[in-house]
């Protein structure tokens, strides 16, 4: 039987308008819990929840970190939930300001390069956007796919994105035949060389959030490969926070060393409540 979460300490946490909620010990925390816990207007919510534990003295300091999407499944990586994780990390005394996250995708360091700032840097993809088409409705949809720790399928947008249906095809494109196992997708505008806008509908929390990391990257990726821009690039998000990659390119037009730095903040801490689980079945009428 797994222990009660009730008194489990949570910290509400976000990453350039992506937030999570974070905890130290996430075995009492079942898939329905926490999308209990992720709920919005019903619980604490958030777009996921990661959970991270101190690893045996290493220089530098090191910390696990696992995530699991607003729906209750595991993702292997989420870059602004990593930077969350390393900022907590330096919050909770674990580390200065230079932190080794062991994820399911892999390591990656992150550096405090302000109070409300953190940096990650990644391996570089190991392999180039694949160019693919998605026909939806009769509708061809062209794009770039690319796995920068989760799937993704990044369409250019020319116009303001205002325009851009992330609600409508953001659905449709996720569960494409031929992503096996679904991928997030980002409506892109490259505004000029150096510069981009992105809005991204992710899979796990089944909309639009203000910001993703990993679709960033995927952007960046294809940004650079198609000669639209080099590094660094600096993306503004839905959440109005600006997010950079920097990094290095082969003559190739391939991705040789990268890194993400943005916004990343500490909300609020607290104690997880019984109330925090009781969520109702939504109504007959409810989408």
């Amino acid at each position: 039987m797994r222990p009660d979460p009730s008194g489990v300490r949570f910290f509400q946490m976000s990453g350039a308008g992506n937030d999570f909620i974070a905890v130290l010990d996430s075995d009492s925390l079942t898939p329905s819990r926490v999308e209990a816990l992720c709920a919005r207007g019903h619980s604490v919510g958030a777009d996921g929840l990661f959970s991270i534990s101190q690893l045996e003295s290493t220089n530098p300091p090191s910390v696990r970190m696992s995530y699991v999407n607003a729906d209750g499944t595991p993702a292997r990586l989420c870059i602004n939930g990593t930077r969350c994780a390393g900022l907590l990390a330096f919050h909770l005394g674990w580390a200065v300001d230079r932190v080794k996250i062991v994820t399911d995708a892999g390591e990656v360091e992150a550096t405090r390069t302000a109070d409300s700032e953190v940096a990650l840097g990644l391996k570089p993809p190991s392999r180039k956007a694949v160019e693919a088409t998605v026909e939806i409705e009769d509708e061809k949809i062209h794009g770039w796919f690319l796995d920068t720790g989760v799937p993704h399928f990044v369409v250019e947008w020319p116009e303001s994105l205002v325009t851009a249906p992330v609600a409508e095809l953001g659905p449709e494109i996720r569960y494409a035949p031929e992503f096996e196992s679904g991928a997030n997708v980002d409506f892109v505008r490259f505004s000029g060389r150096g510069r981009m806008e992105i809005r991204t509908y992710e899979r796990g929390v089944e909309g639009e959030t203000l910001a993703c990391g990993t679709g960033v990257l995927a952007a960046a990726a294809v940004a650079v490969q198609t000669d639209r821009s080099d590094l660094p690039l600096t993306a503004l998000t839905s959440g109005g926070f600006e997010l950079t990659v920097q990094g290095s390119v082969d003559r190739d037009r391939s991705i040789a060393a990268w890194s993400l730095a943005g916004d990343a903040r500490l909300l609020a801490e607290g104690v997880l409540s019984p109330g925090a689980f009781s969520i109702p079945d939504p109504p007959f009428w409810s989408p």
